[in-house]
């Protein structure tokens, strides 16, 4: 179940060319149980119509203060929301809201609102970066002597324009980051709050030659999803990425590796700050001596590739180990992957492995969904088949209780006010 399922949810929409991107921020939400009340701008209602939202959320929209029906609206919306996105922001609309203006239904809202603000601005590259617009995105991050939760800017993105003038920082995010932001604004909560989590993803590759290589079929799937789910929980991430044709998920920075040397460098660098490393990756296990300079031709006959094994990356962890960091790591293995999963635990001092056998069907490198088991020093928890995805949030269900119980504390059932940074989501 999506975590905005059941919640409350102000899309608060300006007049701005990206208000069409708000009617996939719409549908997105409301696809994901959230009971989206839209709120649009005179201006905006000059670029979309009322009605095209109301399709979309099955909600009535509102547009004036003086709506018939919807007299102090804006003070109940302000205290029994979840969360409020202004998505396109306007530069108008961000000017009028760091001076603390009322003087329409939006603007009134955010002023009696007691729910965390995504601010997702939307304009003209000179227009953002004018100093004007720059103080007032000064001004609505300030959050010193202001009780309210916090108003978070997500954006701009770098991109194209409008009206042909190139390319620029002005653009608003697209609907799929803004959605994702809410998730982690929604869903950011102890233990995973300000964490540094590491997660390492995809496969590596060795060469033959400048044009062949070894590897093997990870996909980097559950990788990312773990990234994508701490990522959510309020966690600070870094996905080590082996070559993989999948879309980073929003928020996550990308560390891009090709051997099994460039991964055990690149873990090793950021390992001495990271509070949880989850070894997703899949690591050639062996390279060749000496890689041929020059393709090789297949009319000179078989080639003979001397191998020589790669470095064990997830054992060599434990030299750069922040103190009290949390190690997970994988074994897929063929056959019952639990006794052989237990040894790797103990050998390589860890706290978890997920193990799961690569011969069975649904369950491979490969596939959408994964049958895992969960093995600590506690005990061992077989998983049915899920989605990656699942898998992930379950795996972090598992790993977070953990985190509890070494800070001494419960996992709370509901969002922390102070909400981490969305800062270069």
């Amino acid at each position: 179940m999506s975590p905005l399922a059941g919640r409350r949810i102000v899309l608060g929409v300006s007049g701005g060319i990206a208000s069409y991107k708000a009617c996939f921020v719409a549908r997105r939400l409301t696809e994901e149980g959230a009971a989206v009340d839209v709120v649009m701008t005179a201006s905006a209602a000059e670029f979309i119509g009322p009605v095209t939202f109301e399709a979309l959320t099955g909600r009535g929209v509102i547009t004036s203060l003086w709506q018939p029906g919807r007299s102090l609206d804006h003070v109940r919306l302000g205290r029994d929301v979840d969360l409020i996105i202004v998505a396109p922001a306007t530069a108008q609309v961000i000017a009028r809201v760091a001076q603390g203006m009322a003087d329409d239904f939006l603007t009134a809202l955010l002023l009696a609102r007691r729910a965390p603000v995504l601010l997702c601005p939307a304009m003209n590259d000179a227009m953002w970066e004018r100093r004007e617009t720059q103080s007032n995105i000064a001004l609505i991050r300030a959050t010193t002597h202001d009780p309210r939760p916090t108003t978070h800017v997500l954006g701009p993105a770098t991109g194209p324009l409008a009206h042909g003038e190139g390319e620029g920082p002005g653009r608003m995010v697209e609907p799929e980051a803004i959605v994702a932001a809410a998730h982690r604004m929604i869903t950011a909560r102890p233990p995973w709050a300000g964490l540094r989590v590491v997660v390492t993803a995809g496969p590596t590759r060795e060469a033959i030659d400048p044009v062949r290589v070894i590897s093997n079929r990870s996909s980097g799937r559950m990788g990312y999803a773990l990234a994508r789910s701490a990522w959510r929980r309020g966690a600070e991430v870094t996905i080590i990425s082996g070559p993989t044709a999948l879309e980073p998920p929003p928020g996550c920075e990308v560390v891009r590796v090709e051997t099994t040397d460039d991964l055990q460098s690149a873990v090793a660098s950021v390992l001495p700050s990271t509070d949880v490393l989850f070894m997703a990756a899949a690591p050639a296990d062996y390279k060749l001596s000496s890689p041929s300079r020059t393709k090789l031709i297949r009319d000179a006959g078989p080639a003979k590739l001397m191998l020589e094994p790669t470095g064990d990356v997830l054992a060599s962890t434990a030299y750069w180990r922040k103190l009290g960091s949390l190690m997970v790591g994988f074994a897929l293995e063929t056959g019952d992957p639990v006794p052989r999963a237990r040894e790797k635990l103990l050998k390589k001092q860890l706290d978890f492995i997920i193990a799961n056998d690569a011969t069975e069907p649904g369950a491979g490198p490969e596939a959408a969904t994964n049958h895992v088991t969960i093995i600590s020093r506690d005990g061992v928890e077989e998983l049915p088949m899920l989605s990656k995805e699942e898998v992930a949030e379950r795996i972090l269900n598992r790993v977070g209780e953990e985190l509890a119980r070494r800070a001494g504390t419960a996992i709370p059932d509901a969002p922390r006010a102070g909400l981490p940074s969305l800062e270069g989501a």
